[in-house]
């Protein structure tokens, strides 16, 4: 199915966040809920490019490692990581161990650090308050125009891993459209 679908809790949610408890709980309490502070759209930006390529729920179920790793995904820290904070990173079979996202989380940081104004406020200038709303999955785009121009504008301060779909997933994650299906008890909840 491809529309909400209602839970044994009598809930109804986008049908994603039923597949696992791990999708349950984020899909409840976290995805879509507005993140509006640098460090945490440093971190969802982060996870989203290290679930390139994988499913989302490895990414989940690594994400305290991950934080771990990244001391809480504080910028500053990760900023000053360097080639031994690499090799630690490569060898840390606690989250996925891909140099090119690594050196990506990396640049970010100090991206994020530079960035005029800040990540959240870049970030939330291309929030959609008037966002589509949807009823069946088949219809919620991999990436929008806002999404592309997100991306070429971090792209061109700094960011890397960061296409239009990453940066879509970003904006979902963190609240600056609402995408969960007008079925879901969570649609509308928190409009940007």
């Amino acid at each position: 199915m491809s529309t909400a679908i209602q839970g044994d809790d009598g809930l109804a949610r986008c049908p994603w966040g039923l597949s696992a408890p791990d999708y349950v709980a984020y899909h409840d309490d976290e995805w879509g809920r507005p993140v509006r502070d640098d460090a945490g759209l440093y971190e969802k930006l982060c996870l989203e490019a290290f679930q390139s390529g994988l499913s989302w729920l490895t990414i989940l179920r690594k994400r305290e490692a991950f934080r771990a790793a990244f001391h809480g995904f504080d910028p500053e820290k990760v900023a000053s990581f360097g080639p031994g904070d690499v090799e630690r990173l490569m060898d840390d079979a606690g989250i996925v161990r891909n140099r090119a996202k690594i050196d990506a989380t990396i640049a970010n940081a100090r991206a994020a650090l530079d960035l005029p104004g800040g990540l959240a406020e870049t970030a939330w200038r291309y929030a959609d308050p008037a966002s589509p709303a949807y009823t069946d999955m088949d219809d919620v785009p991999a990436h929008t125009e806002a999404s592309k121009a997100l991306a070429k504008e971090l792209k061109k301060n700094g960011f890397r891993f960061v296409g239009p779909t990453t940066a879509y997933a970003l904006m979902q994650a963190c609240g600056l459209v609402d995408d969960h299906l007008t079925g879901c008890h969570r649609h509308g909840a928190y409009r940007p």
